[in-house]
């Protein structure tokens, strides 16, 4: 609008100029000065047009400029954020590593106290009996293996505890019919100074009789807290069933310091899930159940395994805390004839869930058990099909293999 208005300004001004010199100098003159009037009017305007086009640069390169200062403040914010992110990263996982080392000293010195106190009332009974050699061979030795007598296979257990030669082993227990891994269960190994491995079926018998299961169960549960840990800087979906025995179930002295320790670490109640067998679910008594009922009450799961008899109070289960069931698969295949069940095995599940109980068959060794099994509608399963017991390294407990990976299977005698 202002480019016309000057226009026509310079048009009308020209005109005017024009006739007037045609009065005094007659029209070639007056049309000559009309047009370098007209001509030095436009270069004027010309003029003024250049530098409203450098103004209006000059502000779009301004605006520009700001834009472009905006991003790179932008830019450097979000470095400083990433780099704050980073330190906070770090400081956690520091945190973390010192809260694991930490446990783990608090473990060897409780371990090495405890055993210390065992060996020497195990001693004390030595020197107090003749100890008669049993022979290596026949079902009253089975448990005994390479070891020569019962006190021999004792004094290995008890140094295989007091010097830490005890091994944390995981085996996964997966979905049907995805077999997507869901949870693992911790298993402990001994070995004796030679490097043997002293497997459960050996130990447990006599290290129950000798009041050293809980020594047993204590360094299972810090292995398995610390490995939870590890596991849960990456997700959350995988839990840990970790086994605690009838004798530290029983042990008044220890599992009231059991309890402090998980309430300690609840925020790991949707991670672990403590499994005991039938028999001391069964023999634990009013106090036992006590203790069972305060751990689910802190969030923590409860399983049952080593399951002889089906002919259960599932309601009482519920109560206590059980939100887990194993069941073998032979078991269930089999029609479950002689296990005390009150249905059908294809109408075993809808049973437990009805008492909100989750089915686990374990010992599924053959992929024609599986498609038994999902007749059946079982939730989870476990063998050596989906994979063996693998050690745990300890180093900070990470698994020696990938902790989503299925092992080779090997053959391996589960403890009864």
């Amino acid at each position: 609008m202002t480019k016309i208005l000057i226009n026509l300004t310079c048009f009308f001004g020209c005109a005017f100029l024009g006739a007037s010199m045609v009065l005094f100098t007659g029209w070639p003159l007056a049309l000559m000065a009309a047009g370098l009037c007209f001509l030095a009017t436009q270069h004027v305007n010309a003029g003024f047009t250049r530098r409203a086009d450098k103004r209006a640069a000059a502000r779009e390169f301004a605006q520009l400029r700001r834009m472009t200062l905006n991003v790179e403040q932008g830019l450097s914010d979000a470095r400083q954020r990433l780099a704050a992110l980073d330190t906070a990263i770090d400081e956690r996982t520091n945190a973390q590593s010192r809260k694991i080392v930490a446990e783990l000293k608090v473990l060897e010195s409780l371990m090495r106290d405890f055993a210390g106190k065992i060996s020497r009332s195990v001693r004390g009974r030595e020197t107090e009996a003749q100890v008669s050699r049993i022979p290596s061979t026949g079902p009253a030795a089975a448990y005994l293996g390479s070891f020569g007598n019962r006190n021999e296979l004792l004094e290995t257990i008890r140094a295989s505890l007091e010097e830490n030669r005890v091994d944390l082993y995981l085996q996964p227990i997966v979905s049907l019919p995805q077999r997507k891994l869901r949870y693992y269960e911790a298993l402990s190994r001994l070995r004796d100074a030679g490097g043997q491995v002293i497997m459960p079926s050996q130990y447990i018998r006599i290290a129950g009789e000798a009041g050293l299961m809980s020594v047993v169960d204590n360094l299972l549960l810090f292995r398995c807290v610390q490995v939870l840990r590890r596991l849960a800087t990456k997700t959350r979906e995988i839990g840990i069933f970790c086994n605690i025995s009838a004798e530290t179930l029983a042990d008044g002295e220890f599992f009231p310091q059991f309890l402090d320790y998980m309430a300690a670490n609840r925020d790991l109640s949707g991670l672990i899930i403590f499994e005991f067998a039938q028999e001391a679910v069964l023999k634990a008594g009013p106090a036992g159940e006590k203790n069972l009922a305060r751990l689910a009450e802190m969030g923590f799961a409860l399983s049952m395994d080593h399951v002889e008899t089906l002919a259960l109070d599932f309601v009482k289960l519920k109560r206590i805390g059980f939100s887990h069931l194993k069941v073998r698969a032979t078991t269930l295949v089999d029609g479950m004839s002689g296990a005390g069940a009150a249905v059908a095995a294809e109408d075993f599940k809808k049973l437990l869930s009805r008492h909100g109980l989750n089915l686990i068959a374990e010992r599924v060794e053959n992929e024609k058990t599986v498609l038994q099994l999902l007749d059946y509608a079982v939730d989870f399963a476990q063998g050596y099909l989906f994979g063996e017991p693998r050690a745990v390294r300890d180093d900070a407990s990470r698994p020696a293999v990938a902790m989503t990976e299925a092992a080779p299977v090997i053959p391996f005698k589960r403890a009864s």
